[in-house]
């Protein structure tokens, strides 16, 4: 059965391949047709390929090259010689290598864009990050403060917010300075020197925040005239020392400096 399937497709290849060569009488895929010497010849080789053909084609191949004469060889050969090296027939078009000279140009291009792409989103995300740890613009402007001391009088004691605490400013009398100075000490609960803690005697800057549970003092009162917590009956003298109640500090002096004239700036 599968002889006689050959024969048939040999056949009906061999007839289409004579009718395309210009062939009138062709008798059968097996004997060679009643013409001249090369004529027979030729349709010999004819019939040898359609039986070639017809096998390519029973083992599920493509039917077209039982009249493409150009491709025989090379599938006669492939049949007989199996290999897996694979050649291709370039005499009628060709093929592109790997690494083409005129598309390196092009592909540098685009290599290089896209690093730069990658390396400005780098950049941008790592700018975001490090701006959101920094301060804002509303704390950096609560970093320091400036105040006018003109309009302080001697005596008097003002109150402004630094940093969202309460700030005493106090511009002492000449008296207050001498008692402050002609205190001992060593008798006090946290030792420390007027002097210590005011850059000018005339003037007192301290954190109104109470050092036992953090309370505001009330300025200008106490047993010692200068500052008196009334949540736990702490006393402060008019240099923020504490010298009476359960506040175990004195109270903190912040950073400050004079500018010319009559300003202080606070932080």
């Amino acid at each position: 059965m599968l002889r006689r399937s050959l024969q048939t497709l040999a056949s009906v290849g061999a007839r289409a391949h004579a009718q395309r060569a210009g062939c009138v009488g062709f008798q059968s895929a097996f004997h060679a047709p009643v013409f001249g010497n090369e004529e027979r010849s030729s349709a010999a080789d004819r019939v040898s390929h359609s039986r070639l053909a017809a096998a390519v084609a029973w083992r599920g191949m493509s039917t077209d090259i039982t009249v493409n004469s150009a491709n025989s060889g090379a599938i006669t050969a492939a049949l007989k010689t199996p290999t897996a090296d694979i050649k291709y027939d370039e005499s009628n078009h060709s093929v592109d290598k790997p690494g083409d000279p005129s598309k390196r140009a092009f592909t540098y291009m685009v290599l290089t864009g896209g690093r730069v792409i990658y390396a400005s989103a780098l950049r941008l995300a790592v700018l975001k990050f490090l701006l959101s740890m920094s301060a804002s613009a509303d704390v950096l402007a609560l970093a320091s403060l400036e105040v006018d001391l003109g309009k302080i009088e001697s005596g008097q004691t003002v109150t402004v917010k630094w940093r969202g605490k309460p700030v005493f400013i106090r511009r002492r009398t000449e008296g207050e300075i001498e008692r402050e100075v002609a205190v001992d000490v060593a008798s006090l609960r946290d030792p420390q020197a007027d002097a210590d803690r005011a850059q000018n005697p005339e003037w007192m800057v301290l954190v109104g925040v109470c050092t036992h549970l953090g309370c505001v003092p009330i300025s200008n009162a106490g047993d010692y005239n200068g500052w008196f917590c009334p949540c736990h009956g702490s006393h402060y003298d008019a240099s923020g020392r504490i010298r009476k109640g359960p506040a175990p500090y004195n109270l903190e002096v912040p950073e400050y400096k004079f500018m010319d004239g009559d300003k202080m700036v606070i932080g």
